[in-house]
């Protein structure tokens, strides 16, 4: 096992490592930018190191100032989090150059599955189900014929990056040369990566996700799935739930085996998740892979009974996974609320600030992953997720019972938060069906709530 890791990140998933590496009697190295000097990742590590200015240019993705902070604190690892640099194949290999462990896969799995075209590539020759698309667009002749051969509507995506970015929905061959510009002048600023290729757009589609880990001798194992159809306008998850609900026996099990042959198929090792978007007709189809811990693997952890935090420290340590699949069976339900701040009533403008009281909730089957306080200084810098909420129960209904609990337990002063619209999702008979899809939220919540606040002259 490692003696000193360092965190290359901020916020609740660097609180969330700490905790894991202190489980293992790992020493914690954080580093922070001079936003984050009274945050409480650099209070929280064994040792603290200041690494540049707020902005994430000059600090989160200040390549040579990590490296620095880690040379001086003689760690022997690296745990990038998500975001930031989490699935940066050069950055994992400075990391090996420097002698430190890249939690997390090789630089070469991270390089061919961050770019969704020879991702595509791989799992189709791995037999996995992917979205028709095209190869990379090098003109709008090609677009337009692809278009026109799977037909419209469309989707223009970014082959680099994600967080949905670099993503266009295009209705109509009039609108496809502004999408593909669009697209791809998102993604060259976003990701310094302007290609971009063309696949079918599904119609309301669920957003399925499989948890897999894998260790550096060929075990591979999924923990399960995740569903995360409700998402704000541009793609961002807002709620996830596991097991995902009403989903046909014979496809989950589809879906897990191919989410396995999948890791397989490009040697994969540590903890990454499969995405795909399974249609109302019950085909599924890969998406991407995210080659990092996700956002929403807390609802896995309480259902599942696993760490996958501490397995990819373990991993990357190089124990063999001792979890066999046939031991991976859920147990209840659980639903995350991503408490963002962010105006929903204003198209989810982030809000920046000072956090006057903050209470959270607590009690039986409920978790708290966080990294705020009363008196927190929320920069307008980095992401605006303050907190997730996570719950579990035996049932999806008492699941849902207790997330209306702690919603209203739950008090943020000082910024516009997401718990108001979380309460109206958990509201929404659609919802408690369990019949939600990627546009869901739009068209089901967020419309409404629009049309009501221009009724009101907002």
């Amino acid at each position: 096992m490692f003696a000193k890791v360092l965190i290359a990140n901020r916020g609740e998933i660097a609180i969330r490592v700490i905790r894991a590496c202190r489980e293992l009697g790992v020493k914690t190295v954080a580093v922070f930018s001079e936003a984050d000097r009274q945050a409480l990742h650099p209070r929280f590590a064994d040792e603290a190191y200041c690494i540049g200015p707020p902005q994430t240019a000059r600090s989160y993705l200040n390549v040579p100032n990590i490296i620095s902070a880690a040379e001086i604190a003689g760690v022997d690892a690296i745990h990038p989090g998500y975001g930031f640099l989490s699935e940066n194949a050069q950055f994992a290999e400075i990391c090996a150059s420097h002698g430190f462990k890249f939690i997390g896969p090789s630089s070469a799995a991270i390089s061919l599955m961050g770019d969704k075209s020879s991702a595509k590539q791989r799992m189709a020759d791995a037999g996995v189900p992917v979205i028709p698309g095209s190869s990379i667009i090098e003109s709008e002749d090609q677009a337009r014929k692809f278009a026109r051969e799977v037909g419209y509507p469309v989707l223009i995506k970014a082959t680099a990056g994600g967080g949905g970015k670099g993503m266009r929905i295009v209705g109509r061959e009039a609108d496809l040369a502004t999408g593909v510009a669009a697209a791809s002048g998102e993604a060259q600023a976003a990701f310094a990566d302007g290609r971009v290729y063309v696949e079918k757009l599904l119609i309301q589609p669920r957003h399925i996700e499989v948890q897999v880990l894998a260790d550096e001798y060929g075990h591979v194992i999924h923990v399960g799935e995740r569903d995360c159809s409700i998402q704000k306008p541009g793609h961002q998850k807002l709620l996830e739930e596991a097991p995902a609900p009403n989903l046909d026996p014979g496809i989950r099990a589809d879906l897990l085996a191919s989410a396995v042959r999948a890791a397989r198929a490009v040697d994969y090792s540590n903890a990454g998740t499969l995405e795909f978007l399974v249609s109302d007709d019950g085909r599924y189809y890969f998406m991407e892979m995210n080659t990092r811990i996700q956002v929403e693997h807390p609802i896995t952890e309480v259902v599942y009974g696993i760490d996958l935090v501490k397995w990819q420290i373990r991993i990357a340590a190089g124990e063999r996974l001792t979890r066999r699949q046939e031991e991976i069976k859920p147990s209840g339900h659980a639903i995350e609320c991503r408490i963002n701040a962010e105006d929903a009533a204003h198209a989810f403008r982030p809000t920046a600030g000072r956090l006057g009281t903050v209470l959270l909730p607590g009690g039986p089957g409920v978790r708290v992953d966080t990294h705020i306080f009363s008196g927190t200084e929320v920069p307008p810098y980095y992401d605006s997720m303050l907190a997730k909420i996570i719950v579990s129960d035996r049932t999806r209904n008492n699941t849902i019972v207790r997330m209306r609990r702690a919603l209203a337990e739950t008090e943020i002063q000082g910024v516009e938060t997401t718990v108001p619209i979380h309460e109206r999702i958990l509201a929404m008979n659609s919802f408690l069906d369990g019949h939600t899809y990627v546009t869901w939220l739009r068209e089901h919540v967020l419309q409404p709530l629009n049309a009501v606040g221009a009724a009101h002259g907002r």
